[in-house]
């Protein structure tokens, strides 16, 4: 592996375009733009104060900045750098601003969820959607861009609106059967698009694009339930993680749980690599020089308090990989753990224990490769080969917080509290 330069950046605010292109870069209220191989800023754009949040158009010709405190959002070209937008939401405020799939529009969501505001480029025309409603994942559109779902509370009762994005005209609207609906993903294919309850009632429907109620699941009642919901690249699996310290596996075709996938304290299983990191001369991490712990393997358990709101228990991420094969998750009373799971043979594959909690992990986007985190100053990468542990080499002890792959899967986004670098992978690591 290969590391860049160390680059300034503020609140993790730095995004690869989705041509793989360019890198986009905030530092208070500059915005800063490279080109990925050379690394040479090409823009640098000053905004009207500090930039909360940061995110490219699908195209990667345009850069959406919003400050929530001015309640205003600047968009810029990269195509024609004199050229800017700029969007004032007023007295109204703004809590979240993102594109919509065809990176000419911008859904503006107004202080405590009054509305949505729809707002053109190409015709500056203005429209507004009601009722959304405050929840976790509240809006989502389908792979393909056609669609957009949008939970929505009136009367005390919890609804979906399905908006086709070409003229944003309501195709469908329907009542969930809901008590207080928390979150809503569309199936990578779009066919289906799954709805969950909060976590005071276990419940998961799946709906198809008409509206029309394909399943219901729950798994138990009279406890706290979902934690976590997320898709397979393949549309075939809906993974549900739980407080009960659980994660099930749904089927496409009978929407019937496959597999149930447990993360106990103690591990007997012959069949999965459990191993903590340990040092090699090289400060390298490979298979031959990694620990496997004698059975049974017992994993570091943290009880959490019962009292308080939100207890650190149960599976609070969850992530496939792009070909569906594994499945990472998390269990939050085992935060120095993530378990990777063999979707094939619905068994256990690996547990990779850390000395401390596990910031963040992502898979590849290419290929079978988990990239995870701790916030000290090492990457480590797990593949069904083994794993690799690697200092980032800087000065000033970079502590990584955060990463964030290159779609083409050749090179990571390492960021640190307020620094970033790039990791290029080895041709001989980006063929494994």
């Amino acid at each position: 592996m290969n590391f860049s330069e160390v680059f300034k950046q503020t609140n993790q605010l730095c995004k690869v375009s989705p041509d793989g292109k360019y890198l986009a870069t905030c530092v208070q209220y500059r915005l800063v733009v490279r080109d990925m191989s050379t690394l040479q800023i090409l823009h640098l754009y000053s905004c009207l104060d500090q930039i909360s949040h940061m995110d490219w158009s699908s195209d990667s010709l345009f850069i959406l900045c919003a400050m929530y405190k001015r309640g205003m959002v600047q968009v810029w070209s990269l195509e024609q750098p004199d050229w800017h937008c700029k969007i004032d939401e007023g007295s109204i405020g703004l809590l979240s601003s993102r594109w919509s799939p065809d990176g000419r529009h911008i859904l503006n969501t107004t202080e405590f969820h009054l509305r949505i505001t729809v707002w053109s480029l190409c015709t500056k025309a203005v429209s507004y959607i009601k009722y959304p409603k405050v929840c976790q994942k509240g809006i989502d559109f389908s792979r393909d861009g056609s669609y957009m779902a949008l939970a929505e509370r009136r009367d005390c009762k919890d609804y979906v609106s399905v908006f086709v994005c070409d003229d944003w005209h309501l195709l469908r609207h329907f009542e969930t059967e809901t008590q207080d609906l928390a979150g809503l993903e569309w199936s990578p294919n779009g066919c289906v698009l799954a709805v969950w309850d909060s976590c005071l009632e276990y419940k998961v429907l799946l709906y198809s694009l008409d509206g029309r109620l394909l399943s219901t699941y729950s798994a138990y009642e009279w406890s706290l339930g979902i934690k976590s919901v997320t898709w397979s690249p393949s549309s075939q699996f809906l993974a549900i993680g739980s407080y009960d310290e659980k994660v099930r596996i749904l089927n496409h075709i009978t929407w019937k749980k496959v597999a149930q996938f447990e993360h106990p304290a103690s591990i007997n299983s012959t069949k999965a690599v459990s191993a903590r990191r340990m040092w090699s001369e090289d400060q390298r991490l490979v298979l031959k020089t990694y620990e496997i712990n004698p059975l049974p393997v017992q994993i570091p358990v943290v009880k959490p308090d019962q009292d308080r709101a939100n207890p650190k228990i149960g599976v609070s991420a969850l992530a496939f990989s792009s070909d569906s094969r594994y499945l990472a998750t998390k269990n939050d009373n085992m935060a120095s753990v993530v378990w990777v799971w063999d979707t094939q043979k619905m068994s256990l594959e690996a547990v990779l224990e850390q000395t401390s909690a596990v910031r963040c992990f992502q898979w590849d986007p290419r290929r079978p490769r988990l990239a995870l985190c701790t916030g000290n100053a090492r990457l480590y990468l797990w593949t069904p080969a083994g794993c690799v542990s690697v200092q980032v080499p800087t000065e000033g002890g970079f502590q990584v917080q955060a990463l964030n792959w290159h779609c083409r899967g050749d090179a990571l986004l390492v960021l640190g509290k307020e620094q970033l670098c790039l990791c290029y992978m080895d041709a001989d690591q980006d063929h494994e």
